[in-house]
């Protein structure tokens, strides 16, 4: 640990967070992943701040230039490893345009790594020196990534199934990986149990810091496209990407940046599609959802933390989601290897639900590329 590192205080600033189901403040001692009172998750008290840049070219800057945005204390360094400023490149689709947004290409190959940023610096903040994580891949290797650049010790629980690159990549981080046989939720319910013990649990799904980095993707399509886009259509596990984005967009509605809400779009692989289920049937879908194997491993998640707010968030911005079946998934990942883009199975998901949206006409159409290819070889 650098001198630097070791001689740092923990700050008593006033975390923005409150319980969403007690009410209960952020404590101001310690790091809990949910509330202490009632268990409830922990969200923002207030709307996020936007972020309003004057121009695209601003968003080489990364998530430095949306500092303010972020829920950490005013004098707290940024934890960055040149994450956002991702591009944004048109493509055609049968004849129709198409923007993809490359979040494949941040620093450790996903749109993670804009969550990590924000929660790793506010770990470093606390003065944490070690934490634990769970992760079917791109989380895990993108926090154990943020860890070592703050000097945090990380162990992180992964379904034994996880892909071996991914696994690769987050020991070559240093992070110790603890392969947990099962279903993605019994890597879930061991980190939990390393919580009881004692382990600060900085988990992507419970806490919401990283939510606020989704949000600078909004902040920075509205930048990239010089208004909102008609459709942000993106693959859906947990559904913190799709909730962070459109939080994002409200932000930007509410400043009077943008006039419209972007209609979010959320895809699941069918296998395994909770949401879709609810979405399309109500409470009684659930009795479909099984937790079965699919190649886009990213998604698997049989019982997103934040259902319900994700699915409020694709009523409230007149959205839906979409369930892909594996071959479709194989054909997209197939498509869009050959138009240039190589992506991780979880990825493709999007490029059949696209071909599903042609007949829309709402304009212009964003997908989110989630993780690289090089991830699930």
């Amino acid at each position: 640990m650098s001198a630097a590192r070791a001689e740092r205080e923990p700050h008593t600033w006033s975390w923005p967070f409150r319980c969403s189901g007690c009410g209960a403040a952020w404590p101001a001692g310690g790091f809990p992943y949910r509330c202490q009172t009632c268990s409830g998750l922990y969200d923002f008290a207030r709307p996020l701040p936007a972020a309003v840049l004057q121009s695209p070219g601003e968003i080489g800057r990364g998530l430095a230039c949306f500092k303010r945005s972020l829920p950490l204390p005013p004098e707290t360094d940024l934890i960055s490893l040149g994450e956002g400023g991702t591009p944004l490149v048109a493509c055609d689709l049968q004849g129709r345009a198409i923007h993809l947004k490359c979040e494949h290409l941040n620093p450790t190959g996903s749109f993670k790594d804009r969550g990590s940023a924000v929660l790793v610096s506010a770990l470093a903040a606390m003065g944490v020196e070690a934490a634990v994580e769970d992760s079917s891949g791109n989380a895990g290797a993108s926090f154990a990534a943020y860890a070592a650049r703050a000097g945090i010790r990380a162990r992180v629980f992964v379904p034994d199934y996880a892909s071996g690159p991914k696994r690769a990549q987050i020991e070559r981080y240093g992070a110790e990986v603890v392969r947990v046989l099962g279903p993605r939720s019994a890597a879930s319910q061991a980190v939990r149990r390393a919580a009881e013990a004692g382990a600060i649990y900085a988990s992507h799904a419970y806490l919401p810091h990283g939510l606020a980095g989704m949000a600078t993707i909004a902040f920075e399509l509205v930048a990239q496209l010089g208004r909102a886009p008609g459709a942000v259509v993106m693959p859906v596990g947990q559904g913190t990407l799709l909730l962070g984005v459109y939080r994002g967009f409200q932000a930007l509605r509410q400043a009077g940046a943008i006039e419209r809400l972007p209609r979010m779009v959320g895809v699941q692989a069918r296998a395994c599609a909770p949401l879709w289920a609810v979405h399309t049937a109500g409470a009684a879908g659930l009795g479909w959802v099984q937790e079965g194997r699919t190649i886009a491993e990213g998604i698997r998640i049989r019982q997103p933390l934040r259902g319900d707010q994700v699915l409020q968030a694709i009523e409230a911005s007149r959205g839906t989601v979409v369930a892909v079946d594996e071959e479709q998934i194989h054909e997209g990942h197939q498509a869009l290897a050959r138009k240039g883009f190589f992506v991780e199975p979880t990825s493709a998901v999007i490029w059949p639900a696209l071909e599903a949206l042609l007949a829309d006409d709402v304009q212009p159409v964003v997908a989110v590329l989630t993780g690289v290819g090089y991830k699930a070889l």
